[in-house]
């Protein structure tokens, strides 16, 4: 395995004359749309280290979930995060696959920080060929000195207001927001990184329906330090989309259950039964996905 931006180099500066590169997130551009211009570098990518047996499992519960948005319902979809490329695999092989998937692909709207776009511009590059609404996430904000980062805490105030004023039009105008509730790629030195953020949360308490989706396979394997050194591998990757799920009831079903064993946070114990439900689908999906 070698590094994305020395196998695919030229590809890459090839893109990036395509590419917007509006890095700098401020509170008046949190809603990016997609720029069309660059996905056919990334596909042409996917295309070559995607092998047969690739595909999407489960599209009719994707379809439903996008009828009930269209009808004005709002709607996520909750999916595990393993690489940089898991939004790019899961709108190519929707769009590869399946007949309506250039529909299905479209309405997706992903939740992504800041750090995709501000790190480095050869991942911004990449990060733009989706449409993404843009917030502060969390884990950026710990470690701030709050005299110190004054101005950086004030910034990710403003930017995290305009995201959420932007969700709020968004999930009710026929879109499927996509969150990955991990908040993080899944480091395999670090265990905790595959455990669910507590203000997914406040998602499920203002969501109507969402669907889990496990992701298996990867063809771009993260690595210690820049994103740009993730390295790329052939693999076989498979999509696995679950049924439409109430969120209310499944937020009440989590809650009572932590209080009846006696924990306290039901916040994260409710983000921690959707771990536990993306954990479920991913090893059965394994258990059937074909090995190179």
């Amino acid at each position: 395995m070698k590094p994305i931006s020395a196998v695919y180099r030229d590809r890459i500066m090839q893109m990036m004359g395509k590419a917007r590169l509006d890095t700098v997130v401020t509170e008046n551009n949190v809603y990016q749309e997609a720029n069309k211009a660059v996905l056919p570098y990334i596909d042409g990518i996917l295309e070559e280290l995607m092998l047969p047996g690739s595909g999407v499992d489960g599209a009719e519960h994707l379809r439903e979930l996008l009828q009930k948005a269209k009808e004005g319902h709002s709607c996520l979809l909750l999916v595990e995060h393993y690489s940089n490329f898991d939004l790019p695999s899961i709108s190519y092989l929707l769009r590869k696959e399946l007949p309506d998937g250039q529909e299905l692909a479209d309405a997706i709207v992903a939740i992504a920080g800041l750090k995709l776009n501000e790190s480095n511009p050869v991942v911004a590059a990449f990060t733009e060929a989706y449409t993404r609404i843009v917030i502060y996430p969390s884990r950026s904000l710990q470690g701030l000195d709050p005299e110190k980062d004054r101005a950086e805490i004030i910034r990710s105030n403003a930017i995290n207001r305009a995201a959420m004023k932007t969700l709020n039009e968004v999930k009710v105008s026929g879109k499927l927001i996509l969150v990955f509730p991990a908040g993080t790629r899944f480091r395999p030195w670090d265990p905790e990184s595959k455990r669910g953020v507590r203000e997914i949360d406040s998602y499920i308490k203002s969501f109507e329906y969402f669907c889990p989706i496990a992701i298996n396979g990867e063809v771009l394997r993260i690595q210690p330090g820049d994103m740009a050194e993730d390295q790329v591998t052939q693999d076989v990757v498979r999509i696995t989309i679950g049924p439409v799920t109430s969120c209310a009831e499944f937020r009440e079903k989590a809650r009572a259950e932590a209080e009846a064993a006696g924990v306290e946070d039901k916040k994260q114990a409710t983000v921690d039964k959707i771990m536990e439900l993306l954990e479920q689908m991913h090893r059965e999906a394994e258990s059937r996905r074909p090995k190179v």
